[in-house]
Order: structure tokens, then sequence, then C-alpha cells
């Protein structure tokens, strides 16, 4: 079993390996041409993003800068915005459905190391995957951590650390990040009411 293989399969590889080094070079070297671009050449960014990612839909955002280990395991789907300064480890499968949102600084994190400092101090490593369904929005400075789910029309606060599976249609955030409630009928019709508007 290659080291890449043992990678995509969660196992622990070497990722001193010279293919997985090659395939980080490529990343890097996409991801520097797609940062260094001006904002309105977006053509030539979308060219660049469908280069380096795995699969991306027909119509998507990505702010830069944008920070991946290898693109080719990211998954996106349709209608994607991505605001400023993401970063995707992605030694492990990434998977983001449609319609989804994320704010700036947001991070989804496969790769791990082993807590065992003498096993760590080999320079063996891990990666878990990270699925992200449709309708999900993901706040500010969020990190998702290896081996999460987030379900379906969830909505991830602000700051919070996804440690753990969130399920569908509800309202999470904290430190590590919590249900806090379902979304609800009230989240549809709050921005229709009449407000006074302050001074």
């Amino acid at each position: 079993m290659t080291e890449k293989e043992k990678m995509l399969s969660g196992r622990l590889y070497l990722a001193s390996d010279p293919e997985l080094a090659a395939a980080r070079e490529r990343a890097l070297g996409l991801t520097y041409r797609f940062n260094q671009l001006l904002p309105w050449e977006t053509e030539e960014q979308q060219r660049i993003l469908r280069e380096l990612l795995g699969r991306i839909g027909t119509t998507f955002q990505i702010n830069q800068p944008f920070r991946c280990d290898y693109g080719c395991n990211i998954q996106i789907g349709e209608n994607f915005y991505c605001n400023y300064n993401c970063t995707i480890l992605d030694v492990a499968p990434v998977t983001i459905g449609d319609n989804v949102l994320f704010a700036p600084n947001v991070s989804l994190f496969t790769a791990g190391h082993p807590l065992d400092a003498e096993l760590r101090n080999t320079g063996l490593e891990y990666g878990f995957p990270i699925t992200i369904g449709d309708n999900v929005w993901v706040g500010g400075n969020v990190t998702v951590c290896p081996q999460v789910t987030i379900g379906d029309g969830a909505v991830i606060g602000a700051g919070s650390v996804v440690t753990r599976d969130i399920p569908a249609n509800v309202v999470a955030a904290g430190n590590p990040c919590r249900v806090l409630r379902p979304v609800a009928e009230r989240d549809r019709t709050y921005y229709f009411q009449d407000r006074p508007v302050e001074p």
C-alpha cells in the first residue's frame, strides 16, 4: 500500500513520501497563482480552481486568499460561496454540498498527528474526512476538526470549534461546538418584521 493510499484510507502515513510531496507542491503552485491574481480576473481564478480541486459546481466564488494541501481531495457542489482566508487541509476527502456559505477565516482540518510524542516524532500523520451537507452556513473563524459531518441546513456560529457531528437543521455554536436549537419558522419570519430604525 502506498503512502497516498494509507493517507486516503485513514491509516498512519508519511507525508514526506515523494509522491505526496509532489502533489502538495502542485497545489502550492496553483494556490499561489490563484492568490496573486487581481480580484476582477475571475475567469482565470475559476480556471485555476477547476484545475486545483477534485470537483466543483458550475456556480461558485472563492475569495482570495485560499489555501489547501492537495486540492484534489476537495469535492464541492453547486452555488458555493467562500469568503476571505479559507484554509482546507485535505489529506482526507472533504465533501461540501450545494448552496453552502463560508464566512471569512473558515478552516477545515482533516489532518492530525498522534497524541503519543514518540509516535508523533516519527513523522507519521493521519487524516479523517470532513463532510458538509447542503444549505449549510459556516460562520466566521470556525474550525472544523477531522472526522466531522455537518448535516443539511445547519448553521455554525462564528468562532466555533466543531469537534463532533452536527445534525441537520440546527443552530450550533461554541468551543466545543454544540447544538443550541433547531432552525425554526421564526428564522424565516424574523427578517420581515417592521422594526424602528435606531437614530
